[in-house]
This record gives C-alpha cells, sequence and structure tokens, in this order.
C-alpha cells in the first residue's frame, strides 16, 4: 500500500482533517483497546501531525509529533502512534516511524526523542533504534516503556 505523507501544523489542519484524526485515535485506543483515557490533552495544538493517506484520501497512518518540552522536558516525542484497521498488515509502522522521526527532525532539529511504548512494542521500536529506559509502567491500563532515540 503506497501512502502519501502530509506534515501538518495544527492550525493548518482542515476540519476534514482533524476529525478523521480524531475518529481513528478514538477508534483504535478507546473502542479497540478499551482504554478509557483524556485524548484531547492540550499538546495537539502544539504538535505536527503526520497524516499518512491512500490514494483516495482515506487516513491510513499517524503520528503526533512534538518539541522538546511537550511531552518531556529534556525530549521531543512521537506519540499516538496508529496504523487503522483496514490498513494493517501492510508493512506500514516502520514507514510511519522512519517519516516521523525525518519529519521531527526536519522541523524541530536533531534532538533525542522519547516514546512512551506499549510494553508489547519494544523489540519492534527497538528495531527502529530505540532503546528501553526505566521499568515498564501501567498507563491508562496498558503496560509501557519509555523508549529514546538519538538521531545520527
Amino acid at each position: 500500500m503506497q501512502l502519501t505523507w502530509h506534515h501538518i501544523h495544527f492550525p493548518d489542519l482542515t476540519i476534514t482533517q482533524l476529525y478523521a484524526i480524531l475518529r481513528l485515535r478514538a477508534e483504535v485506543f478507546v473502542v479497540e483497546q478499551d482504554c478509557v483515557y483524556q485524548d484531547l490533552d492540550d499538546k495537539d495544538q502544539r504538535a505536527i501531525h503526520l497524516l499518512g493517506t491512500t490514494e483516495d484520501g482515506q487516513l491510513a497512518a499517524y503520528t503526533r509529533i512534538v518539541d522538546k518540552g511537550v511531552s518531556y522536558p529534556d525530549y521531543a516525542s512521537i506519540g499516538r502512534v496508529i496504523t487503522a484497521p483496514f490498513a494493517r498488515g501492510k508493512g506500514l509502522g516502520r514507514p510511519l516511524m522512519e517519516e516521523s522521526i525525518r519529519g521531527l527532525v526536519s522541523h524541530f532539529g536533531q534532538q533525542p526523542i522519547k516514546i512512551g511504548a506499549q510494553a508489547h512494542l519494544q523489540k519492534y521500536y527497538g528495531s527502529l533504534g530505540f532503546i528501553g529506559v526505566g521499568e515498564v509502567y501501567d498507563e491508562d491500563g496498558i503496560p509501557h516503556r519509555s523508549m529514546v532515540y538519538t538521531p545520527q
């Protein structure tokens, strides 16, 4: 599946794009993962939103990219990492994260990146160069582990 990548600052999102993002985040994180949490956390307004869209404009993959000081005092971050259910199993996860890292460096400069990875995905994020730090912790009922990446 071929995607077109869009790096969009919050004020430049269309209403349709914002709706698609929030719908996908609710579909995956709240409904599918059965995780009740406050998704609207006032970080969206300071983020670059990476949208991977299909040829017909459907949102297939997404991340939220923030500069140092937004999610972590000393790290930039990539979060809300999602592949839409219809697009899973098509090899989009690696390109999504690679594009997220490129986008973060392009928009905010080369700096360490910290993520809160779901614990069962540590090996996957490790294959992208992220290194686990600290212990596994519970976030909204799901085991997570902090992981750090330093761009070369």
